[in-house]
């Protein structure tokens, strides 16, 4: 039986390519897509996609409640894949009043009207699903071992993974209080096609590109568990046809990599891909050490072995692999990138959505 799936924040990072993954299969899902079309969401991350039986775009901010309940009843919404979130931690420590208002208050507005939606003795509530979407830091920061599990309590050390860990509980106590069937998902660091270039592996590749120089936060020995995007999506996928309500699942791709290294890895392959730099430095040069952002957790690793266990799901895609792409990727869409640094695709919508 086909669902229909409210995706908020789809035209973000992860989230358009959970909408590309899904529109691909009609027989499957139908797809509601909410997004604000903040300075992260861009419809151009959905080129290809067309508005029609399978597919609807809605321009709209997930703490409007009139809006979101509207969307619940004219669409029938069964289950709802909620991305939609402001998620740079650097933002987070200057801004981190956006933080609070869509990460916990948009979190919260969505699971009232799915409450309302969705009474619990409906008999049809065991068919619906209503999936979270989190981070890995909300359980702080690692030491040189040891692996984040699904009952590793909760230390959130910036006003970003703080305002997810809040949202995870709101989550979860809607489960447990009203019946809700909720699931939580919590992932390492994803890269891959369609990522805002605030994040480090496209920063690094714009600015390697340009000859600009390439910030690395302290010692650059921060570590991170590396997950390409695709392979989330899969997952998330797997976890609204096969997990169980109540559940929290991590999701990571078993690379752990320190950011030094990521960035070595970006000049180096694209000093072989397109050449060095034009004075025949390796872009490694451009390398530039900068004051450690504060409370910059030293390692996440993900344990991802109940996911494997109970839903069969294991990465694909290596990161040897999956950065070539990526980088293959971008490289083919330079004109994405630039509209996204001068701002451009911004302009658009406003022309677009208040003509």
């Amino acid at each position: 039986m086909r669902k229909t799936v409210l995706v908020t924040g789809g035209a973000g990072f992860i989230g358009s390519n959970f909408v590309h993954l899904l529109v691909g299969k009609p027989e499957e899902w139908r797809v509601v897509n909410l997004d604000k079309l903040t300075y992260a969401g861009n419809l151009k991350n959905l080129a290809g996609i067309e508005e029609g039986e399978n597919y609807r775009f809605v321009r709209g901010d997930i703490c409007d409640a009139e809006l979101v309940e509207k969307l619940f009843t004219e669409e029938k919404i069964d289950t709802v894949v909620h991305f939609a979130a402001e998620s740079h931690v650097d933002r987070s420590i200057t801004g981190p009043a956006a933080f609070i208002g869509t990460n916990i208050t948009g979190t919260f507005t969505l699971l009232e009207a799915a409450r309302k939606a969705w009474p619990v003795e409906n008999p049809g509530a065991g068919e619906r699903c209503f999936l979270h979407v989190s981070t890995d830091e909300v359980y702080g920061s690692l030491g040189e071992t040891g692996f984040f599990n699904e009952s590793t309590g909760y230390d959130p050390r910036s006003p970003y993974s703080a305002s997810k860990a809040s949202s995870d509980h709101l989550a979860s106590a809607y489960f447990h209080t009203y019946g809700l069937p909720v699931r939580i998902t919590n992932c390492s660091n994803n890269y891959g096609p369609w990522q805002f270039p605030e994040k480090l592996i496209p920063l690094i590749f714009n600015n390697a590109m340009h000859g600009k120089p390439l910030p690395v936060y302290g010692d650059g020995k921060n570590v991170r568990d590396w997950l390409y995007v695709v392979d989330h999506c899969e997952a998330i996928e797997q976890v609204l046809l096969r997990g169980a309500n109540g559940e929290s699942y991590n999701i990571g791709g078993n690379n752990e990599k320190q950011n030094l290294e990521i960035v070595h890895v970006v000049c180096d392959l694209l000093d072989r891909k397109i050449a060095p730099l034009k004075s025949g430095e390796p872009r490694r040069s451009l390398i530039t050490f900068v004051t450690d952002r504060p409370g910059h957790d030293r390692r996440y690793a993900i344990d991802a072995g109940k996911i494997d266990r109970e839903l069969g799901w294991q990465p694909k895609v290596s990161f040897e692999e999956g950065i070539e792409k990526t980088l293959d990727w971008y490289l083919a869409h330079q004109q994405w990138m630039d509209e996204i640094v001068s701002g451009d695709y911004q302009n658009y919508y406003e022309k677009m959505y208040t003509r």
